[in-house]
């Protein structure tokens, strides 16, 4: 289905345009900002904790999107679940932490994220594996890069488990303390396990 901009009140009508079909036709710049501005305002505004769940708040806007635009949408804006209240649910970036500013800010908001996401440490060689919620490990891997922590050769995201590489065994060792004392004054809740 295309993303389709309803008139309040007017009923859903399918058409060749509408219906769900194996090729779904282009979504106009204008109607995905609109979505993506839609999406910001419903997870600023209350607790979705699930794909389904933001569809139907969207269609109450308006939106008919299928659950693969809505993946891409969430991809796109920098959502990630967090814990609130009683359960995960998404957030916005801005949400988990400041971006920039001095060293300390830059600190202060991976903190924040590993307040918000409890991330498990594991190794494998010269590889750190830290594994948090689902759709959260590219905001850990940017908080990471923005961070003061700078001895990493690199990292790569996936969807909740993230790599941290590096080049010989007392970097990762610095790295490591000082990632656990972020961890441990942010969380408070994180856990280690070592990986053969």
């Amino acid at each position: 289905m295309t993303a389709t901009r309803l008139a309040a009140g007017a009923p859903t009508v399918r058409t060749a345009a509408t219906a769900p079909s194996a090729r779904s036709a282009p979504t106009s710049p204008g109607a995905k900002r609109d979505r993506q501005e839609a999406i910001r305002e419903i997870v600023a505004d209350g607790a979705i904790a699930s794909q389904h769940e933001l569809a139907d708040r969207l269609a109450e806007r308006g939106f008919a999107v299928t659950q693969a635009t809505i993946s891409r949408d969430i991809a796109e804006l920098g959502l990630a679940k967090a814990w609130r209240g009683a359960g995960h649910v998404y957030v916005l970036p801005d949400d988990l932490g400041r971006r920039g500013g001095e060293a300390a800010d830059r600190d202060l908001r991976l903190r924040r994220i590993l307040a918000d996401i409890p991330v498990m440490v594991g190794r494998s060689g010269l590889i750190l594996v830290l594994t948090g919620t689902p759709g959260t490990a590219s905001v850990i891997a940017q908080a990471i890069d923005d961070s003061t922590l700078r001895e990493q050769v690199g990292t790569l995201a996936g969807d909740n488990t993230l790599l941290v590489l590096f080049a010989d065994e007392a970097t990762l060792d610095r790295w490591l303390a000082r990632f656990t004392a972020l961890q441990s004054t942010g969380a408070g809740r994180a856990g280690s396990e070592e990986l053969a």
